[in-house]
């Protein structure tokens, strides 16, 4: 069965069965591996093995139903052919960061049980002449060899605007090289770009992709079904309702409040037995603050 899952490309499927073959599942999987194509700065890709899935996220209704319908069609990508439809497979996503772009990226590739393989802009991006755009053309050459999720991370790097005056001629030529990679790419590679600044992409890279969508920072809602899953998660009782910290905390992107709750469970773990999980997130909170932009230095009162 793995040997046929490999042969389809689904490698990851593959590995997951070979470990429960071969050692009950208790085996330890790397989470991150890299390939073979490399340069002087190192390897052109990052190939990560995804551990988040979709229902760890708090996307938008219309996010979600769009990505569900993505991960449907490219399950069902046999029954599309039979009517000679292609599921769609590329996929733009633009937002403040640290509220998902990435996750949600890793995400689809669990969802569709294949690696994830994330562009390396210092391995890739060179300083000759054309070199740049040979690079990228090594990079769309391995992912059109297997069934795979081809992230782009700060896609601005490498799509910017070419009627920029400002722009190198150079970057010309890596545009247009790169809109053509993604105009051959086959339906069975999922290509994934984030931008925290879309407004710099050129105007002919929104044409290559067939869903847009954006993540915004949470709003008050989400952060407190955040903190609810959280505290049911690691099994301990914040002391504090969800409700109120959502309150405090409203403006801080998905990153910051995951990191916030990783800080108070390190502090309740360090005072166990006798946690005063109350204090600790009220002192959190006090410090957390003195994080925020000045913008929302005033949000939530005192605390």
């Amino acid at each position: 069965m793995a040997a046929e899952e490999r042969a389809k490309n689904h490698t990851i499927l593959a590995e997951r069965l070979l470990t429960q073959l071969q050692g009950g599942g208790n085996g330890h999987t790397p989470s991150t591996t890299t390939r073979t194509l490399r340069t002087p700065a190192g390897p052109l890709l990052a190939e990560i093995i995804p551990q988040r899935c979709l229902g760890d996220l708090f996307l938008p209704p219309d996010v979600e139903e769009v990505v569900s319908e993505l991960v449907a069609e490219q399950h069902r990508a046999d029954l599309l052919r039979s009517y000679s439809l292609e599921p769609r497979h590329r996929i733009l996503l633009a937002g403040p960061p640290g509220n998902g772009k990435t996750t949600l990226a890793e995400a689809l590739a669990h969802a569709l049980c294949v690696p994830m393989l994330v562009i390396r802009y210092e391995a890739v991006i060179g300083s000759y002449l054309g070199e740049t755009a040979q690079r990228i053309a090594r990079v769309f050459e391995e992912a059109r060899s297997r069934h795979c999720v081809l992230f782009f991370d700060e896609f601005d790097a490498v799509g910017r605007e070419r009627g920029d005056q400002h722009e190198t001629g150079e970057i010309k030529r890596v545009v247009s090289s790169l809109l053509l990679q993604i105009d051959a790419l086959p339906s069975f590679v999922v290509a994934v770009a984030a931008t925290n600044h879309p407004e710099l992409l050129d105007r002919a890279i929104w044409r290559r992709f067939q869903v847009c969508v954006e993540l915004p920072a949470p709003k008050r809602g989400q952060i407190e079904k955040w903190f609810r899953r959280f505290a049911e998660q690691h099994d301990y009782t914040l002391d504090i309702l969800p409700r109120s910290l959502a309150q405090h905390l409203q403006g801080l992107s998905f990153a910051e409040i995951e990191e916030l709750g990783n800080d108070v469970l390190r502090r309740v773990v360090l005072d166990q037995p006798n946690a005063d999980v109350k204090a600790i997130v009220a002192s959190r909170l006090r410090h957390w603050k003195g994080r925020f932009k000045p913008e929302q230095a005033g949000v939530g009162g005192n605390v």
